[in-house]
């Protein structure tokens, strides 16, 4: 008898939390923007939690991209005032670049 009662008695004390407490709160996903102006985007570097969506705007008066073939994206021109989103599926380091303008770069974070 010992032992069912310890049986029955150890699942209740192992339970983290009472029947009246909620489960944690979902976080809801935040959009982030970069800006392309003056040949750079701004943040040149950005962290966000996997699920935020990044939009990048393009406020040249030419077109850019944004382009990462290791992970495979590509927005492909952004017209002046254009917008892309990218919503990352994986944590890590994407790095990217404009395919019209080599030396712009730059780098998501992912958490």
């Amino acid at each position: 008898m010992r032992v069912l009662f310890l049986a029955a008695v150890v699942p209740g004390l192992l339970s983290c939390s009472s029947p009246g407490t909620p489960p944690p709160a979902r976080r809801t996903p935040a959009t982030h923007t970069v800006t392309i102006e003056a040949v750079a985007y701004a943040p040149q570097t950005l962290t966000v939690e996997l699920g935020d969506s990044i939009v990048w705007v393009n406020k040249d008066p030419f077109p850019h991209s944004v382009t990462d073939a290791r992970d495979g994206f590509d927005s492909s021109s952004l017209q002046p005032d254009q917008r892309w989103t990218l919503t990352p599926t994986k944590t890590g380091e994407l790095t990217y670049v404009c395919t019209l303008h080599q030396t712009m770069k730059g780098t998501i974070v992912v958490r």
